[in-house]
């Protein structure tokens, strides 16, 4: 009696002395069977490393990639989404059914604007909901149930001025949102003598006047884009 091992397997007990032909046939077909399965197994293990292996690649890949990816900038002071109005904004007024109403006005320097019956009416730091509603509220002593539509047809208003060490100092119009290195670049851009690290924007706040200092050369490197507000002073030492 004798113990055949094949490929990692133990196959039972063959007698070759006193085995029929049958018996032996028998045998080889168990070697057989155990030896496709054994390939099989192995086969299917193999697949089951090179997918796992492939996925955990993948993933790490995935993860320098994003690490290697610069972090998402935060813009500084963005632009609020409602405007307020100011001074040389012009606005159309629209009255539904009341066409001697409708007309055109000009936001004047003092803040206010005059319009046909109503009179009139701050217009200065309002929105256009706002002056909206100011403006309903004056017509409702002439008219029983008045519809008002506004329009900002310009934007006149909001300027941001730029001096110190650049080649065209000025005052200049935003009709949009505008970051300090565009302002600056309005301004005919920096002088020999400018130093980019040193930049100062005057604001006014609900506090008062504040100082803002800012690094250009850190912020473009960095890639944080300085939004202006109106009325801002932009300074380049």
């Amino acid at each position: 009696m004798a113990w055949v091992a094949e490929a990692g397997l133990n196959i039972h007990l063959v007698q070759f002395g006193t085995a029929s032909y049958a018996s032996f046939r028998d045998a080889v077909c168990m070697i057989r069977v155990s030896l496709i399965r054994t390939a099989a197994n192995a086969k299917m293990k193999l697949r089951a490393i090179v997918g796992v292996m492939t996925l955990c690649g993948g993933l790490a890949l995935n993860g320098f990639s994003e690490q290697a990816q610069p972090p998402k900038s935060q813009a500084h002071n963005p632009a609020g989404s409602e405007y307020r109005m100011g001074s040389e904004d012009v606005i159309e007024f629209f009255v539904y059914k009341e066409p001697e109403l409708t007309t055109t006005a000009v936001v004047r320097p003092d803040g206010m604007i005059s319009l046909p019956l109503a009179g009139e009416i701050q217009a200065a730091g309002k929105t256009a909901a706002e002056l909206k509603t100011a403006v309903t509220s004056k017509l409702h002593e002439f008219l029983e149930d008045p519809v008002v539509s506004i329009i900002v047809k310009e934007i006149n208003s909001p300027k941001i001025s730029v001096f110190g060490e650049v080649r065209k100092p000025d005052v200049f119009p935003i009709k949009q949102r505008m970051t300090v290195l565009h302002a600056i670049a309005l301004a005919g851009g920096f002088t020999e003598f400018a130093k980019r690290d040193r930049v100062i924007v005057i604001r006014d706040g609900s506090s008062g006047q504040e100082r803002i200092k800012l690094n250009l050369t850190r912020l473009i490197k960095d890639g944080a884009p300085f939004y202006l507000q109106a009325s801002d002073t932009v300074f380049v030492e």
